[in-house]
């Protein structure tokens, strides 16, 4: 066993910092400050002494400051009562690891897998989640990224209003939970990824400025407070972002990292914290021989996210990838027909041209009318490859943010979910699915939380009434707080043995085979995809070497001649109908087919 043997925590401008010990035997231990504003005191015998607690049932503990009442520990791994509750001891040595031979999975070649632990199964823990590693393995994506886990209120919700961002969220199995999925993922030879989000806290439970400056009014964000990370007392705050990302990445043996948000991270200092853990995560793969990944969500539309360090010099970033929402968006308007709010930039025919065949950015120094102004700058595949945009048909904002919480196969039909499938997944970026996607979930997946102040929890629902009816849709919006609406967006495995969702996920299964076994699918760099429209049939052609997607919109059959020197034209995948008749492809509606050379040749 190996708790910690002293309590630690900073509060520069404290006075007094007391530690409570145990809950209903409380125990006030008084600490000692140093010169830096960090306050310890020992952890008492009863607690970690010879015979320390079980790390399952450790001691509660938390801090008051100057007298106040006692909050959690800012960096408790684990809030087994709550986020307004005493934090407890936990080992996080105490698991014991099988992954010794594990290499990791680079970004490059990767298939992501977005997941929420807790609707992924009935259960909703990481353990219920483990029983289902063998269906991705299966499916044959590569790494998985889970929605947070950074504690937050209630037992269920999206985690983006997380308030403990080192503890591990407690009805979901906890810390201990968390590093048993890792490794059994990583003996299934599964990466896995977390999304973290560190530009801001959820509005309850957020005691971090009880004990420093870690927030600043200088800056804002849409969802909260803004991280405090240029004043000239911000260098403990940087300090606890960066040890987060150590953590992680160290004591949970994680691949990864996604970074909610990161163009609300305010930093005014040379070296953004951003470059800092780009550092951080390079200097763990070095160190463990295990590939560490940081991919940025981030709406600048800015390759320089990406883009490598020059130490000393001008350079980029230095993250390894990059959400590209403009993939999504052009792929859904075309799919769909949708064109409100922010769909309306993405509806002509050019879009597909230029997002599938040349750059993932739409708005690459050009108008966003959504912004109401210039947005975005060019990518250069000399210096960013494709592999480094990480783009999908679906996404838990993009689900989850519909007034229903409608998925793709909801709004089209499934020849066009196919189309949309077979784009995707031979697109020159790095391809991410949402849990269910892979066989056309019939359940929604919906905003849920469980605050426990009615305030906060109208605010919210008067917040997305707002903007769904901006975007247009006047059905009615499932209240959040609501069990239903949580029970509603749990996945129905049991429905993938139905015909309908059985073949849609023979097809995904399909193309990401192909994915992995045709070179061309593989290393065809950005910028060298041909992509051609035919606007009277409503087809589309999209050339990736000697691959090649030909993909029917329209409703109706279509005969469409092959292209003169078209070389690869065994079929690899066809979705309903769709063959080759002579120098005629032949496509049902909403029909697709993949070409290319014979499996085995190069």
């Amino acid at each position: 066993m190996s708790l910690p043997d002293r309590f630690t925590v900073w509060s520069p401008g404290a006075e007094r910092v007391d530690v409570h010990v145990g809950t209903a035997d409380v125990e006030v231990v008084a600490m000692e400050r140093d010169e830096d504003g960090w306050w310890s005191a020992p952890v008492p015998a009863r607690v970690g002494g010879d015979e320390p607690a079980d790390s399952a049932l450790g001691a509660r503990y938390a801090f008051a400051v100057d007298g106040g009442d006692p909050f959690p520990d800012p960096r408790s791994v684990l809030q087994p009562d709550g986020v307004h509750q005493p934090s407890q001891l936990v080992d996080l040595q105490a698991h014991d690891w099988s992954d010794d031979d594990w290499s990791g999975v680079e970004l490059k070649g990767s298939c992501l897998y977005e997941m929420h632990v807790g609707t992924f199964t009935d259960e909703g823990t990481f353990d219920a989640a483990t029983t289902r590693l063998d269906h991705l393995v299966d499916l044959g994506v590569s790494t998985i990224e889970l929605l947070p886990v950074a504690a937050f209120p209630g037992e269920y919700g999206w985690g983006y209003d997380g308030v403990s961002p080192y503890a591990v969220h407690g009805p979901y199995g906890g810390p201990l939970g968390l590093q048993r999925f890792v490794d059994a993922a990583h003996a299934r030879g599964l990466a896995v990824y977390l999304d973290v989000v560190y530009n801001h806290l959820g509005p309850s439970g957020n005691y971090l400025s009880q004990f420093g400056p870690y927030f600043t009014d200088k800056h804002h964000t849409p969802w909260g407070e803004a991280v405090n990370l240029d004043a000239a007392s911000s260098d403990q705050v940087r300090a606890y972002l960066l040890d987060n990302v150590r953590m992680w990445l160290l004591d949970f043996h994680l691949d990864g990292l996604r970074l909610d948000a990161v163009h609300e991270l305010h930093d005014e200092r040379a070296v953004h914290i951003l470059e800092e853990m780009a550092a951080l995560a390079d200097a763990i793969t070095e160190q463990t021989a295990v590939p560490r990944v940081l991919v940025a969500e981030s709406d600048r539309n800015d390759p320089a996210t990406v883009a490598p360090r020059a130490g000393g010099g001008v350079g980029g970033l230095g993250l390894h990838g990059q959400w590209a929402d403009d993939v999504h968006h052009s792929l859904h308007a075309a799919l769909t027909g949708e064109t409100q709010g922010y769909y309306a930039d993405f509806v002509e025919p050019g879009v597909l041209v230029k997002v599938l065949g040349q750059t993932p950015f739409l708005h690459d120094g050009t108008l966003s009318t959504f912004r109401g102004r210039v947005h975005g700058r060019p990518v250069d595949p000399e210096v960013t490859p494709g592999w480094r945009f990480v783009a999908s048909l679906q996404t838990h904002d993009q689900v989850g943010n519909r007034a229903g919480g409608d998925r793709l196969c909801h709004l089209t039909s499934d020849g066009m979910s196919a189309i949309g499938a077979a784009l995707l997944l031979t697109s020159p970026y790095t391809p991410m699915l949402f849990m269910g996607e892979e066989w056309a979930a019939s359940t929604p997946w919906q905003y849920f939380t469980q605050h426990e102040e009615e305030w906060l929890a109208q605010s919210i629902r008067d917040g997305r009434n707002a903007e769904f009816a901006s975007h247009g849709w006047s059905e009615s919006v499932p209240d959040p707080q609501a069990q239903q609406t949580v029970e509603d967006s749990r996945l129905d495995w049991a429905e993938r043995s139905q015909e309908r969702h059985a073949r849609m996920l023979d097809w995904y299964r399909l193309l990401l085979q192909l994915r992995r076994s045709v070179p061309d699918l593989r290393d065809t760099p950005l910028g060298q995809t041909q992509v051609d429209f035919d606007s009277d049939r409503e087809v589309w052609w999209v050339r990736r070497g000697d691959v090649t997607v030909v993909a029917n919109f329209a409703e109706d059959e279509t005969r469409v001649a092959l292209p003169d020197g078209l070389t690869g034209t065994h079929p690899l995948a066809a979705w309903d109908g769709a063959r080759v008749d002579g120098g005629e492809v032949v496509l049902d509606g909403h029909d697709v087919l993949v070409l290319g050379p014979e499996q085995g040749e190069a």
